[in-house]
């Protein structure tokens, strides 16, 4: 059978121009050294497509060393991949140069998973978050100082954190500071990478839920990552799930939660939520750990670990493609 060509296999999210469009990225690391001088490579991200709509919040799920980390990277360009492409508003991310990546860049902002790690603890907070607005060359001191302030009031907070150390900070302070610092350039899309994994439960809840005022209020287009199904399913409208550097099934909030569709997403949602969450459970959890990204399994590669698999799970490597309006997933026996 054929493969559809990349562009036919982009999971769109509704009939609107998506803001941003993954194509076909393909993203490996060479490791050094090799089995029988044999180069070896960690396959990070192999052959992803999706689309963001503008406005939407997008779920990006799996577990860790899946590749979600190194897909966000790539989306931002800030890190160079082997093949595929990421389109901004129709504008190649990758073949832009010069002034016209230090434009797109702005409009593309990245959260991080650790606040602390993210900022300078030697630096006050007021100069961390005046360094983009400067380099950008955005505005007089006294305008960027007027911009900060309005920002940190949008996140909850005020002027007298400006003269802090982070030290002097907790860590939900941190993240709201995180947070300003992605806003002050005003993009249109933030991914958060994991932004409430450092943070206590009471203090999670406050920066998801800021999060979502934000996004109303300044009508912003969000890539949530995560590997915490109650995050995503409080905040995301979709939700894209990876496994071993692959998308393995995208789909609405509620089809996701309520009737997953691969058996990898099945066990996720067994494995992560509490009984009685509506989801209906994989009735066997998957078997032994994820397979190296080195060396990926033949044919589908969750089929080490898959209670349904069969033969052609074993030797053909299923594609990712539409089973409903706004539902794609790769599986040979999809559930749904």
């Amino acid at each position: 059978m054929t493969a559809p060509a990349a562009a036919d296999r982009v999971p769109r999210p509704t009939a609107r121009p998506p803001l941003v469009t993954v194509e076909d990225l393909v993203k490996h690391f060479p490791l050094k050294g090799g089995a029988f001088g044999r180069r070896q490579y960690v396959h990070s991200v192999d052959h992803v497509s999706f689309a963001i709509a503008p406005g939407e919040v997008l779920g990006l799920v799996g577990e860790s060393g899946c590749g979600k980390s190194t897909l966000a990277r790539a989306m931002l360009g800030l890190t160079p991949v082997d093949s595929g492409r990421v389109l901004f508003d129709g504008i190649d991310v990758a073949g832009t140069k010069g002034r016209g990546r230090k434009a797109l860049r702005r409009s593309m902002q990245l959260v991080f998973q650790d606040p602390f790690a993210a900022l300078d603890p030697r630096m006050r907070l007021g100069t961390s978050l005046d360094a983009p607005l400067a380099q950008h060359r955005l505005g007089s001191r006294e305008e960027r100082h007027e911009r900060i302030v309005q920002v940190l009031g949008h996140v909850g907070l005020d002027a007298s954190f400006l003269d802090r150390h982070p030290g002097e900070c907790s860590g939900g302070q941190l993240q709201r500071v995180v947070v300003a610092r992605a806003l002050l350039l005003r993009p249109r899309l933030l991914i958060c990478d994991e932004p409430t994994s450092a943070l206590d439960a009471s203090v999670r809840a406050q920066i998801l839920n800021l999060l979502i005022e934000l996004k109303d209020e300044l009508d912003l287009t969000l890539l949530m990552i995560s590997h915490d199904l109650r995050v995503v399913r409080h905040i995301c409208d979709r939700v894209a799930v990876m496994y071993l550097g692959e998308i393995v099934e995208v789909a609405s909030r509620e089809d996701l939660f309520e009737r997953p569709a691969h058996p990898y997403t099945q066990a996720l949602l067994t494995a992560s939520l509490p009984e009685g969450s509506g989801a209906e459970a994989s009735p066997d959890a998957p078997r032994g750990e994820p397979p190296s990204p080195v060396d990926p399994p033949s044919g589908c590669r969750f089929h080490p670990r898959c209670p349904l698999a069969r033969d052609r799970c074993r030797t053909e490597a299923p594609v990712l493609g539409a089973i409903s309006p706004g539902r794609a997933v790769s599986c040979h026996y999809p559930s749904a």
